[in-house]
C-alpha cells in the first residue's frame, strides 16, 4: 500500500532552450513527445511515479505560462495540486514554495522532487532506488540526491564526489562539482570517485525547510512569513505577490553545496535528462549508418551519426558528407550545429533573440 504521507513534485517550469528550435516558449521539450511513444516527457515522468505515491500527492510546478498544457497532458490533477509560478526563479524557490506548500498540508510529508524532461528506460529499478530513498529520508535528518554512474566525460552535468558509504548504495557527498571543462571531466571519469547529479532529490519535508532556512534564509524566511497562507484561498494571491521576489538560484548552490547532511544514493536505472539534441541522439533507434530519424524521410550518402528531425512529415531531407550533425527543421527555423557544439545552442538562442526578437523563440 502507497504511503499516504509520500509525495512528489515535478517540475516542469523551465523552457528548454537547448533542444530550441523545436522546443519553444509556448511549448517547451517537457511538453512534446520526442520519443515517438504517445506520451511526453510530462506524461512519461508522471506515469513513472503512480506506483510510488498516491495520485492527490503529486504536485505539479510549473510557469504560470504553461497552465494549459499541463491541464491538458495531465487531465487527472486537480487545480490545486499544480503551483503556477508567476516567475521564472530556478529550483530553490520553485523547491521552497513546495516544500512550505506540502507541509501546510502535512507536517510529516517525506518528498521526491523530479524534473519532468528526464528518460528513465529501466523503471522497476527506479521504483526500488526511490523506495529505498523515501526509507532512509524518513529515518534520518537528510537531503538525498540520486547519482549516475558516468559513462563518458561530459561537461553538460554536474558531478558529485562519493564519501564513506553508509547505507547500502547510500555515501555520504564529500563535494559537488557544476559542469566541469572536458580535462576535469576525462579526471572525474577515471578516478571512480564521481557520479553524475541526477538532479533528483528525496528528503523530508522538515529537512528541505530546515536547510532552506540555515542557507537560503532570503528565500526561505519569505516562506515563512506566509506559512499561514499555504494551502488556503490565500495562497494564489500571495504568490503573486511575493514570488517574484525571490532571488534566482538553483537548489545545488542554494543548499546541496552548503549543507552537511547530504548523501548521495548510487543508482543505474537507463537515466538520461534529454537536455540536449545529443542526448536524445543516444536514446535512439539507429539505422546502419549510425543515423536517428525523428518522423521524417532522409536520403543520407556518405553520411554518419547525424541526427534528422522535421516537424514537416512530407519534407524530404537530403545530405551528402554529413557527420554528427543535427539537423531540426521546426518549419520557421531550422539549425544545422555539429553535435559537438551543442552547448552554443543556447547562445544562438540569445542571438536569434538579440537579432529577431521573440519571433523565433
Amino acid at each position: 500500500m502507497t504511503d499516504p504521507h509520500r509525495y512528489c513534485v515535478i517540475m516542469c517550469g523551465g523552457i528548454g532552450s537547448r533542444f530550441w528550435p523545436y522546443s519553444r516558449t509556448d511549448r517547451p521539450k517537457q511538453f512534446i513527445d520526442f520519443l515517438g511513444t504517445g506520451r511526453t516527457l510530462l506524461q512519461m515522468s508522471y506515469d513513472r511515479v503512480l506506483p510510488l505515491v498516491c495520485p492527490e500527492n503529486i504536485i505539479i510546478v510549473t510557469n504560470a505560462q504553461y497552465a494549459s498544457l499541463v491541464r491538458e497532458q495531465l487531465p487527472d490533477i486537480k487545480d490545486e495540486h499544480i503551483l503556477l509560478e508567476p516567475a521564472r526563479r530556478n529550483t530553490a524557490p520553485c523547491i521552497a514554495w513546495a516544500a512550505w506548500h506540502i507541509s501546510a498540508i502535512d507536517p510529516e510529508a517525506s518528498m521526491i522532487v523530479t524534473p519532468s524532461d528526464h528518460l528513465i528506460t529501466r523503471e522497476k529499478e527506479f521504483e526500488a532506488a526511490i523506495l529505498s530513498g523515501f526509507e532512509f529520508v524518513e529515518k534520518h535528518d537528510a537531503l538525498l540526491t540520486l547519482g549516475i554512474n558516468p559513462t563518458r566525460p561530459e561537461t553538460g552535468y554536474g558531478y558529485i564526489q562519493i564519501g564513506e558509504r553508509v547505507d547500502g548504495d547510500i555515501l555520504k557527498v564529500k563535494t559537488f562539482t557544476e559542469k566541469p571543462d572536458l580535462e576535469l571531466a576525462k579526471v572525474f571519469l577515471e578516478s571512480g570517485e564521481f557520479f553524475w547529479n541526477s538532479g533528483i532529490f528525496l528528503w523530508s519535508a522538515r529537512s528541505i525547510k530546515e536547510a532552506l532556512l540555515t542557507h537560503a534564509p532570503d528565500i526561505a524566511n519569505l516562506f515563512e512569513q506566509g506559512a499561514d497562507c499555504f494551502n488556503t484561498p490565500a495562497e494564489e494571491e500571495w504568490i503573486a505577490r511575493n514570488f517574484p521576489g525571490c532571488m534566482s538560484i538553483s537548489i545545488d548552490f542554494a543548499v546541496m553545496e552548503k549543507s552537511a547532511n547530504v548523501f548521495v544514493e548510487t543508482v543505474s536505472f537507463g537515466w538520461s535528462d534529454l537536455g540536449a539534441w545529443s542526448a536524445l541522439y543516444d536514446n535512439s533507434p539507429k539505422n546502419t549508418d549510425a543515423n536517428v530519424t525523428q518522423k521524417c524521410s532522409v536520403l543520407a550518402y556518405n553520411s554518419t551519426g547525424n541526427i534528422f528531425a522535421v516537424k514537416n512529415p512530407g519534407k524530404l531531407v537530403v545530405v551528402d558528407g554529413l557527420k554528427n550533425y543535427i539537423v531540426a527543421d521546426a518549419g520557421d527555423v531550422l539549425l544545422i550545429c555539429p553535435k559537438s557544439e551543442e552547448q552554443r545552442i543556447k547562445n544562438m538562442v540569445n542571438d536569434a533573440k538579440i537579432t529577431f526578437g521573440d519571433k523565433y523563440l
